[in-house]
């Protein structure tokens, strides 16, 4: 029974790591009107007829905070790479020198702002359902033990266990968020 619940927590605790690691990732892509390369992380270009992510045919860079520039490694590649920022609905405006790509980055307007801070916590309440829901499953299985005559006692400390766990990265993700929405309200 000790390896059963022990494998439950591994479980619990992969499980809720990687609702972190997702919600990381999606308030990456939530800019906050800084020039960041992460921002075309999801932007696929058309390479030689397979689609390949930006950061493997051109290097990008941002060489002050209101501006992406982006470096192919072949000049021919300039237009599929224009095509796919436009056609990736970021929002940028890519102009094309002939030598690199450059995206300014305007300011955000406060309505925008607002917005963007609507969807970070739309993302943390996401991860937190998801969180929830490993817990939910974690205690179905501990419920499933105890009918397999795990003792009374052991169940409820099981389920105190995966109470902390669900805390803990519900305290992440609230750090996660009111730092994000920090970061959007800079100006």
């Amino acid at each position: 029974m000790e390896e059963e619940l022990s494998m439950i927590y591994d479980m619990a605790k992969d499980s809720m790591s990687d609702s972190i690691g997702h919600l990381k990732k999606a308030l990456l892509k939530i800019r906050a009107g800084k020039a960041n390369p992460s921002m075309l992380d999801g932007v696929l270009v058309d390479y030689y007829g397979s689609m390949t992510p930006l950061s493997q045919v051109a290097n990008v860079n941002t060489p002050d905070p209101r501006m992406i520039s982006i470096q192919p490694w072949e000049k021919s590649s300039l237009e599929p790479i224009e095509k796919a920022i436009i056609n990736s609905n970021l929002g940028f405006n890519p102009q094309n020198n002939g030598e690199l790509i450059i995206i300014n980055i305007p300011p955000l307007t406060e309505e925008r702002r607002k917005e963007l801070v609507k969807k970070a916590k739309t993302e943390g309440e996401d991860a937190k359902i998801s969180i929830r829901n490993v817990r939910k499953d974690s205690n179905d299985e501990i419920k499933k033990l105890k009918n397999d005559g795990l003792p009374e006692d052991m169940a409820k400390d099981a389920e105190e266990e995966i109470q902390k766990f669900t805390n803990s990265f519900t305290i992440n993700i609230e750090s996660l968020i009111a730092e994000k929405e920090k970061d959007i309200m800079t100006v």
